[in-house]
């Protein structure tokens, strides 16, 4: 790029802005040079090329179409006990904490180290965004991030609400859930899980609903079911995947009037009923792992999952 600096008579500097574009891969710091050329009305020194660096590089702004279901601010009989909508310019430490590693690929076989560096997750314009990256980190060659309220919102029964945009490629699995706050004690699937949205990148146009539960990982029982869009895909548009969590019954939706899969209690062995209990919610996209299979020369990174609010009504 080039452009025209301007530095008043009698003065022997400027400041100056740099624009990037088109860089799509976003880094801590960028390095770049200038270089002073064709002068007018001055004569230029021997430092006519400079170099700096730009830092915490498209940290500040990354443009989100905003397109797509936008669910109702309130619903009758429910007060709104909990929600970020993302408006600040850091991820809230009261609400989230950040889960690091490869944990021996997380019982799933996943290949990313999940990190909580601004690169694979930070807010811009409203919107949460978790960047999936190919990059030789630690020990793996793809880094992401797996955000959790555990600790901080915690939660049992209630309408949950979470407007996102979705990632696709092969190898790709973004994924909103909860795990049972009592996961320490009981371990996995005796704490319970609810994925209230998750998605295989090469099946763009699916997204899943599932619950998991059951004594011991050998004693492991699940249910769900998948939803098919009729045309496009859940990485052009803004979609909200809901829980509604009862006593009774958990129900998940798409854009509040699709049901997407439906459980009652009576269906789950009552021997070990973790769904009365509070719960936390994770955010992630991982990558590779036994369900959607590593990715290949189709799939494209940096990919991002783009979170715009998640309520909690009760």
């Amino acid at each position: 790029m080039s452009g025209t600096i301007t530095i008043a008579k009698g003065q022997s500097q400027a400041n100056f802005e740099v624009q990037v574009t088109g860089d799509s891969l976003r880094k801590e710091d960028e390095f770049f040079y200038v270089q002073l050329e064709n002068p007018k009305n001055c004569v230029l020194g021997s430092k006519a090329k400079g170099s700096g660096n730009i830092i915490n590089a498209n940290g500040l702004y990354f443009p989100v179409d905003n397109s797509g279901y936008t669910s109702p601010a309130s619903y009758a009989g429910y007060s709104l006990v909990w929600s970020d909508e993302f408006d600040g310019t850091l991820i809230s430490d009261a609400n989230w904490q950040f889960e690091a590693g490869n944990n021996n690929g997380w019982g799933n076989n996943e290949l990313e180290y999940y990190t909580n560096r601004s690169q694979n997750a930070f807010v811009s314009q409203g919107n949460l965004i978790i960047e999936a990256r190919k990059e030789s980190f630690q020990t793996s060659n793809y880094t992401s991030a797996r955000m959790i309220t555990k600790g901080n919102k915690e939660f049992t029964y209630g309408r949950v609400d979470i407007r996102a945009k979705l990632p696709k490629g092969k190898g790709i699995w973004p994924a909103l859930w909860m795990l049972g706050s009592n996961i320490s004690s009981v371990s996995w699937p005796a704490c319970g899980e609810i994925d209230i949205m998750e998605l295989v990148g090469h099946e763009p146009n699916k997204v899943y609903g599932t619950l998991h539960w059951g004594t011991s990982a050998a004693v492991h029982d699940s249910k769900g079911a998948g939803y098919t869009l009729g045309a496009g895909s859940f990485d052009e548009a803004f979609h909200v995947y809901s829980l509604i969590w009862t006593a009774d019954s958990l129900k998940i939706y798409l854009d509040n009037n699709i049901e997407v899969f439906k459980i009652s209690r009576t269906e789950i062995s009552t021997g070990n009923y973790p769904f009365d209990k509070s719960f936390f919610f994770i955010f992630n996209i991982a990558v590779g792992g036994n369900w959607p299979g590593s990715p290949d020369d189709t799939t494209v990174f940096p990919q991002r999952m783009v979170v715009d609010y998640i309520r909690v009504f009760q």
